[in-house]
């Protein structure tokens, strides 16, 4: 429908002229109002319609255009069917929106009042933007920091940046040596990863970006000097628009963030950039976190392998099993400790540690590998029990833990089918003997608590072990742990000696193994200390030095008893 023109403009030069028919208060309004005839003409405005309807048709006269939305607007009215036309509507004049309200007159005209929207809308649109933008930040903060591993971090940046702020995504992170690790996202494309080598100052911003200075306006950046790594494969058009942002993080940059459109895209508005960097501080502060917990983690994994027991075997024809669980499911390390360190020649000792921190958790266990770590250094001694206890009391009394210690030491050494064990205990439970008929004796040592006092006694014995027969070295955790049918009985020595009993003429890792399995069932789901044992075992008849544990037949009982020394 062509626009409506007002023919005769001075019909109703003077609005007071309009009132007759329309009433005279429409005149003086602030707001623009036409009036338009039941025939679709122009049959009259106000002064604020007169300044606001584009005027003039080329030829010189002062004619008036209404807006074609407005025009197709009122014949809906007038020619369509009774409740056709539901109104307000809206429109646009030089660029200024508008809603249209309409008030039909008696003789077929209708009344337009045109009220400037504008405003309203901008606001109502950055208001919807503004919720948009911080659901997408809390999206952000909450799919980011769920995943502490930075691979997937990174991943989840830019797929979330190509999803919600450009075409495209490429995350920089810092380098590792001479190459960094780039991410790549595209709108419904995978992510890809690669390990490259590039120069950051071919990307202007990026090199200050990696090292956290504040971002370069995007205009600054022309898209045609970017060089092929920063575009991924596959980028529809050439780009036409580039923000390069870094990524805080703590204390250091986490890495940088390049955005991409392409020229058909519309560019980066100065609300984009700020919204980019907002995200970008999000993402940085997620990788951040992500970085330290992978080299925490890869800490502790490098302390804790100096705490963890280790993996005991057969040496010289003697057969060595260690089991230890930890007081809590989800610790590896505690108080209770076991060690082991084989002797350089077959003809030299082995010497076998085990002992108990007072506590538990990772306080204990620090305490722990301090023992470890000086008994170790005291090896060279290790012939003479009583001079390593009483070193390693002088070392853990001037220390700063107020805690002590139990130990037994073991220094095994095979001879002939016969296994000589001597056996020094400091304050710990003493060793139990499974000789092959299932008779189980106690090692008479005895001793005073490691790091506790300034002088240490301790009486050792020396035991010898006939083929299949075993000595267990144990902590407390075993036979004070609480379980049965109320929960609250102590699994006690006696039990203990009950089990091992039927452990006789087995292989040291099956008797480990029982031990801590009834130990185990005894406690059922309830709480318990830490446990640890270990088995020596000399082999059973027919098995020859170096023979693997448990390639015994079961022969006949070896030699029983020991001596002191």
């Amino acid at each position: 429908m062509p626009p409506l023109v007002c023919a005769s403009p001075s019909s109703f030069a003077d609005p007071r002229d309009a009132g007759v028919n329309v009433g005279a208060t429409w005149g003086d309004a602030p707001y623009p109002v036409l009036v338009i005839d039941r025939n679709g003409g122009l049959a009259g405005l106000n002064a604020a319609a007169r300044r606001l309807l584009p005027h003039g048709n080329g030829d010189g006269a002062p004619q008036h255009l209404v807006p074609s939305w407005l025009s197709a607007a009122h014949q809906r009215l007038t020619e369509g069917p009774a409740g056709a036309f539901t109104g307000p509507l809206t429109g646009e004049i030089d660029e200024r929106r508008y809603e249209a309200h309409a008030t039909p007159s008696e003789d077929g005209g209708v009344v337009w009042w045109l009220i400037d929207d504008t405003d309203r809308r901008v606001a109502e649109s950055a208001l919807h933007s503004s919720q948009e933008r911080v659901a997408v930040l809390s999206a952000v903060s909450s799919r980011l920091l769920s995943t502490l591993n930075v691979p997937r971090c990174a991943e989840a940046t830019v797929g979330m940046a190509a999803e919600h702020l450009a075409e495209a995504a490429v995350l920089v992170l810092p380098p590792q040596g001479r190459r960094h690790i780039l991410t790549y996202a595209q709108r419904g494309r995978p992510v890809q990863r690669a390990l490259r080598r590039i120069d950051p100052r071919a990307v202007h911003g990026l090199a200050e970006a990696l090292q956290g200075f504040p971002p370069v306006p995007a205009r600054w950046i022309d898209p045609d000097g970017l060089p092929d790594w920063v575009v991924p494969d596959g980028f529809e058009g050439p780009v036409g628009s580039v923000i390069v942002t870094p990524l805080p993080g703590h204390g250091v940059p986490a890495g940088a963030l390049i955005l991409l459109r392409s020229e058909t895209e519309r560019v980066f508005t100065e609300g984009e950039e700020v919204f980019a960097r907002l995200f970008a501080a999000r993402a940085g502060a997620a990788l951040s976190a992500a970085r330290l917990y992978t080299e925490q983690t890869a800490i502790t994994a490098t302390l804790m392998r100096e705490l963890l027991p280790p993996a005991l075997h057969t040496v010289d024809g003697v057969e060595y099993a260690g089991q230890y669980r930890p007081a809590g499911d989800e610790e590896r390390v505690g108080g209770d400790f076991y060690d082991f360190h084989p002797g350089a020649e077959a003809s030299q000792e082995t010497l076998v540690v085990l002992g108990d921190v007072a506590g538990k958790g990772l306080d204990a266990a620090v305490l722990t590998g301090k023992i470890r770590n000086t008994l170790h250094a005291l090896l060279p001694l290790a012939g003479n029990h009583d001079e390593v206890l009483k070193l390693l009391n002088g070392a853990l009394l001037t220390t700063q833990h107020t805690r002590f210690a139990t130990l037994v030491l073991a220094s095994v050494r095979r001879r002939d089918d016969r296994v000589h064990v001597r056996l020094t205990s400091a304050g710990h439970l003493p060793p139990l003997i499974v000789r092959r008929d299932g008779t189980v004796e106690e090692a008479p040592t005895r001793g005073t608590l490691v790091g506790a006092l300034p002088e240490i006694s301790s009486v050792g014995v020396e035991v010898v072990l006939g083929p299949g027969e075993t000595c267990l070295l144990y902590t407390d955790g075993i036979t004070e742990a609480r379980g049965g049918p109320l929960g609250d009985e102590m699994f006690g020595e006696r039990r203990l000696r009950r089990t091992l009993a039927e452990c006789a003429g087995m292989p040291a890792e099956a008797v480990v193994e029982r031990v801590q399995m009834i130990a185990a069932q005894w406690i059922g789901t309830g709480r318990h200390d830490d446990m640890a044992t270990v088995a020596v075992s000399a082999p059973a008849k027919g098995v020859p030095a170096g023979a693997p544990a448990g390639a015994a037949d079961h022969g006949g009982a070896g030699e029983r008893g020991g001596r002191r020394r």
